[in-house]
This record gives structure tokens, C-alpha cells and sequence, in this order.
């Protein structure tokens, strides 16, 4: 066998420490940006925050031994270095080769999912004390509600305990996903004893007693019809309520498919009777724990805001998102006068991350920026009329436009929200695929969804439109659509099929 010396060529990209970290804080929400300059604030004393931007107390200067600067010296420290704050955001000045390498710099596209808006917070009194309390319940958890309540039952040790496991296999809708004998299976352990595990199960089955007669009403429940029974067996007992019981723990599935004539048939109840057991059970609450998900305590901020102008749309930054760094020039000024300069100090190191991570932070909020000047651009009918006049529109348009790469377009767009006279919205929301029409053009998926929107919106509840007759009725409008494109655009929009939108 011969040996041979091989000489192969290959490329491969090298992130540099500040590109990983502009692709990161680019990726970032604005919360999570938040708590990154926030985290940033306290880990780097050579960055603080400008008198506009938040409460952080600026660090105080180090005891640093001091000695004479000489010219080579000063010859350490970097253009512009004696003036280090930064101006507003949007209006630095970026090269254009560093800007491609820096927005270029990843063929990744591994950030292209679209994040759930979140929702408002439970509960619309208008009152202060109300919100508060509703504030209050989101800032805590449902598991640490429920120990709140436990702390003041009277239980023996044995059962507090039993309840303590019921409480955290809960999950985060307030049902108990396993039943009692998998519980009680797991926690006895294989060398257990038939007589202890019969014992733990009934301590488990009183616990459970114990957990579904707890705040909210409902919780513990271990499927829906047995959540819907617990609130209604909560309320005064009545005629109403016996049916609606009945249907709960029977017949659900037939209420969810509107069959009127078999729900009489079943239940014995009339028609008038049938309608206000319905009514009462639709107002009940199917996921308990939903008031305390930490998720909908979250309000989304808008990173950009768009005005009308007269006749044109002008974008801006939405200042309360932007934070306003600098370096402490005392700390700057204290590493000048060491001796060796700058690069010698321990803390130069530090100066150099600071002053990247203002840098980066400008290049983020100003590609955000762009971007959103092109999607309004791109989005004018939108601005002007809603969402029936949304053009098709994909991330490589706006990435060829701009001169940056796709991946870089959904890394700007996930998470990031821009203020309209329509609402708030995630700047993904602004792109969709195309379906031809009959005048050779393209309509947006945006705009067939806000179609169908409308249209069974408009329906008789009677005689609901089927995806057919939604599909004819686009056809109508000149948009050529299947029937299981219309489903599926359907079920995007949350909207049940017509066989159950059919009202009783």
C-alpha cells in the first residue's frame, strides 16, 4: 500500500466573538434584550446606562494606580475614544462591508418559527382594584396559589403530603394528567407492599377531594367534562344546572356536534331548556389554571411604530424599547492614565466588550429598522385598508431588496412587533404565500384568511358555510382555492368546521 500526501482546499466560515454576538442580540425579543442589557449592566463595569434609560445605578470608578500618560501611551487608546457616548440609535453610520459581514455572516436558518402573540391579561374590569388583582394572579404561579390555600387547611402530615404530590403533577391548565394508581405506582416503588399501596392510594383519593374543592374552581380535574361538572356542582342547583350536569358527564360530545333533536331525546329537557343549559355551560372556564399562565402577564411592546403622514407611512423605533448606553468615561479615563495603556489593562478587555455590545445593539435596532421601512413599502394596501389588501410577500423579496440574507430577514422578523392603526403585530404576520386569480395576478393568503374571516363571520348560525361554499364564494372573487386549502386556512384561523358552528 502506497502513501501519498494529500493537499485539500476548503472554506468554512469563523464567527468572530462580536458577529456571534450580533446574530444572537439580533435573534433577541425585546424582553430578552432587556434582561441581556440588564445582565450586561452588571457583569461590565466599563458600560452603564444614560439618565433616560432605566434605574441602574452607575458603578462607581476603581481605585486604579495613576501615573503620567506618555505620547505612546495615548497612542493605545481608539479613535473617538474620549468621547464615548453613543447618539440615538437609528442614527449611526455603519460601513457597508462591515454591515454585510456582519448580517451576512451565517448561511443558518434555523430561527424561521413564528412565536405565539401573547394573549391579554385574564379579566377586563376597568376598575384598579381589579386589575391589580389580576395582576397579582399572574405574577404567581397556580402550583404556589394552591400553597397559599394549603398552608391554612388543617391535614395531617400524611395527607398535606398526598396533596403536595397532587398539586405538583398538575399541569400548567390546572388538570391532573396521570391518574391516582400511576401516581401512587411511582411513589410506592416495586418492593412495596399491597397493603401500603392501597394505603397510599386513599391517602392520594382523599387528597384529590382536598385539591378539586380548592380555588379555582375546577382544578384537579383529570378530563374536561369532569372540570365542567366541578363548577357546575359549584353553583345553586337548579333545573338548569341538573341538565347541564347531565350533559356534562354524558352527552358533551353531542353538545360539541349541535344535535339538538338527540340531546331532547336523551335528556328529556325542551328546546328553551336545552338552549340555557348550553349557555351556562359555554361560560364556564374549560382550562382553570389558564388565569395564573405567567406568559399572558407579559404586554408585547411594539419595537416599531407606523404614522401617516399625509399620504406616505413613515416607520420609527418605538424609543421605550431602545436602550441608551455608553461607556463610563470615568472608568475610560482612569484606564487612559494606567501605565501601559489601554490594551495592558486587565480591564481593556472589557472596554472592547463594551463598546461591541453598544455597536451591536445600534446595528440590531437599525436592521430592525430597515426592514420594517421595506414591509411598509411593500405593504401599503395593508396600512390603508387592512388585511383584505395584503400583497403576497416572502422573506427573499425583502432580503434581495435590502442586500441581506433570508436568514437574516427571519431573525428580524420572529419576535419583533410593529404598531398599526389595526393593531399590534409580529412582522412575520406581514408575509404569506400566493394563490392565483383569475386576472393572472396573485392574492395573499393573508387576504383569502381575512376573507373567510368575513364571510363566516357574516353567516346564518343556522346553516353554516361549509369549506365548499367557501371555496365557490372565492372563486366568486376571482381567487382560485382548493377545498382543503380552505380547511386548512380554516383551522389556522381557529374556526370550527360547520357541522359544529351550527347553532342550536
Amino acid at each position: 500500500m502506497k502513501q501519498s500526501l494529500q493537499v485539500r482546499l476548503s472554506q468554512h466560515l469563523a464567527l468572530t466573538p462580536q458577529l456571534q454576538q450580533s446574530i444572537r442580540l439580533l435573534q433577541l425579543s425585546t424582553l430578552e434584550l432587556n434582561q441581556e442589557v440588564e445582565q450586561m449592566l452588571a457583569q461590565n463595569p466599563l458600560l452603564e446606562a444614560d439618565e433616560d434609560y432605566g434605574d441602574v445605578p452607575a458603578p462607581e470608578a476603581p481605585e486604579l494606580p495613576r501615573s503620567k500618560s506618555t505620547e505612546g501611551e495615548a497612542s493605545d487608546s481608539p479613535p473617538g475614544g474620549e468621547a464615548e457616548t453613543t447618539p440615538e440609535i437609528q442614527a449611526e453610520d455603519f460601513g457597508t462591508t462591515e454591515r454585510e459581514d456582519w448580517e451576512n455572516g451565517t448561511e443558518r436558518d434555523d430561527f424561521d418559527g413564528i412565536r405565539e402573540l401573547p394573549g391579554n391579561s385574564p379579566g377586563s374590569g376597568s376598575d384598579e382594584d381589579g386589575e391589580r388583582q389580576d395582576q397579582e394572579s399572574a405574577e404567581i404561579s397556580l402550583q404556589e396559589h394552591l400553597y397559599q390555600q394549603l398552608a391554612g387547611m388543617t391535614l395531617s402530615d400524611e395527607d398535606k403530603a398526598a396533596l403536595h404530590v397532587l398539586i405538583e403533577s398538575l399541569n400548567e391548565d390546572g388538570y391532573l394528567e396521570d391518574s391516582l394508581e400511576e401516581l401512587t405506582e411511582a411513589l410506592a416503588g416495586a418492593d412495596a407492599e399491597p397493603e401500603q399501596r392501597e394505603e397510599l392510594l386513599d391517602h392520594l383519593r382523599c387528597a384529590l377531594k382536598w385539591l378539586q374543592s380548592m380555588d379555582p374552581v375546577g382544578v384537579g380535574a383529570r378530563d374536561l367534562p369532569e372540570c365542567l361538572t366541578l363548577q357546575l356542582r359549584a353553583l345553586p342547583r337548579s333545573q338548569v344546572q341538573v341538565v347541564a350536569i347531565l350533559i356534562c358527564k354524558q352527552y358533551l360530545e353531542l353538545l360539541a356536534k349541535r344535535d339538538l333533536k338527540r340531546l331532547m331525546s336523551l335528556t328529556g329537557a325542551d328546546e328553551t331548556l336545552l338552549r340555557e343549559a348550553q349557555a351556562l355551560i359555554t361560560s364556564l372556564e374549560p382550562k382553570p389554571g389558564r388565569p395564573f399562565a405567567r406568559g399572558q402577564a407579559q404586554a408585547v411592546i411594539p419595537d416599531v411604530i407606523v404614522h401617516k403622514v399625509g399620504r406616505e407611512f413613515r416607520v420609527m423605533l418605538n424609543p421605550e424599547v431602545a436602550p441608551k448606553l455608553r461607556i463610563n468615561e470615568l472608568y475610560a479615563q482612569a484606564l487612559r492614565a494606567t501605565r501601559g495603556g489601554i490594551s495592558n489593562s486587565p480591564l481593556g478587555a472589557q472596554l472592547q466588550e463594551a463598546r461591541w455590545f453598544i455597536k451591536n445593539i445600534q446595528q440590531r435596532f437599525d436592521t430592525i429598522l430597515r426592514v420594517s421601512q421595506a414591509i411598509v413599502e411593500r405593504q401599503k394596501g395593508f396600512f390603508t385598508h387592512g388585511e383584505l389588501a395584503m400583497k403576497p410577500l416572502v422573506l427573499r423579496e425583502i432580503a434581495d431588496e435590502l442586500g441581506l440574507h433570508e436568514s437574516t430577514i427571519s431573525r428580524v422578523t420572529t419576535a419583533k412587533y410593529m404598531a398599526t392603526r389595526f393593531g399590534t403585530f409580529e412582522l412575520k404576520f406581514f408575509f404569506g404565500s400566493g394563490l392565483s386569480t383569475e386576472a393572472g395576478g396573485n392574492a395573499s393568503s393573508t387576504a383569502v384568511r381575512a376573507l373567510i374571516k368575513q364571510f363566516v363571520a357574516a353567516e346564518d348560525p343556522a346553516k353554516p358555510l361549509s369549506d365548499s361554499t367557501l371555496a365557490q364564494m372565492l372563486e366568486e372573487q376571482g381567487i382560485q382555492v382548493a377545498r382543503r386549502t380552505v380547511a386548512k386556512y380554516r383551522e389556522a384561523l381557529k374556526i370550527a368546521p360547520a357541522n359544529l358552528r351550527k347553532s342550536l
